[in-house]
């Protein structure tokens, strides 16, 4: 096998479709490092409610000149409130330049890297592996993330995640820049029915073969 220096495996779907956990496996199995680039989202939503500037974008560009991305993993970013923020500015095109720019500077410098978000194909529409993952109906993702919330939020209740996950999904697949949709060359996962070790094992079979077919690289965009 070829040595390889630039690897990226990106893992693009809806909420609760659990492909954070998904994410999390694949980089520890390859050990690779694991951007989840809504966390970025979320650190500028959490960051705009708090201190309320009156220029967001000089705001914005200033906090992520400077970000630490491994203290974003330990902050509390998935409150209800931040969720919802989140994707509102998630539609407005400046927002996600920066985000943007601050993705592309992360992967780079780490080189061999499992994307998960919802929109990673579009950044980097060259990655070695693409999937689109989905956990339909959404009442099921709704449960699995009920169960993630309540460990931090006793008093969540189940009607208020479905209907946060519901207009979250509406919002990201409408909105006019990078909306939440398959790339063409994605492989499509419908969590739903499967158990966690067996989406391992079909996403793994695809890398694996990708990795053994590892030839030239296109460069980074």
């Amino acid at each position: 096998m070829k040595k390889i220096n630039n690897f990226i495996i990106d893992i693009t779907g809806s909420s609760g479709s659990g492909k954070t956990t998904l994410a999390k496996k694949l980089a520890r199995k390859y050990n690779y490092s694991v951007i989840f680039s809504g966390l970025l989202f979320r650190y500028a939503a959490k960051e705009i409610l708090k201190k309320n500037p009156r220029n967001r974008i000089s705001f914005l560009k200033k906090i992520f000149s400077k970000i630490n991305y491994k203290k974003l993993q330990r902050l509390n970013l998935h409150t209800p409130e931040i969720s919802s923020f989140t994707s509102e500015i998630a539609k407005k095109l400046e927002i996600r330049k920066i985000i943007k720019k601050k993705q592309i500077q992360i992967v780079k410098k780490r080189k061999k890297v499992v994307l998960e978000g919802r929109d990673g194909s579009k950044i980097f529409p060259n990655a070695d592996v693409k999937f689109y993952v989905v956990c339909s109906p959404i009442k099921i993702a709704a449960k699995r993330r009920f169960k993630q919330l309540k460990k931090k939020n006793k008093s969540i209740t189940l009607s208020e995640v479905l209907k946060d996950l519901k207009k979250r999904d509406f919002m990201d697949r409408h909105r006019r820049f990078s909306r939440l949709e398959r790339h063409a060359e994605a492989v499509y996962i419908n969590t739903a029915k499967l158990d966690i070790g067996t989406v391992v094992a079909k996403m793994s079979k695809v890398v694996d073969e990708k990795l053994k077919n590892y030839g030239n690289r296109r460069k980074l965009r």
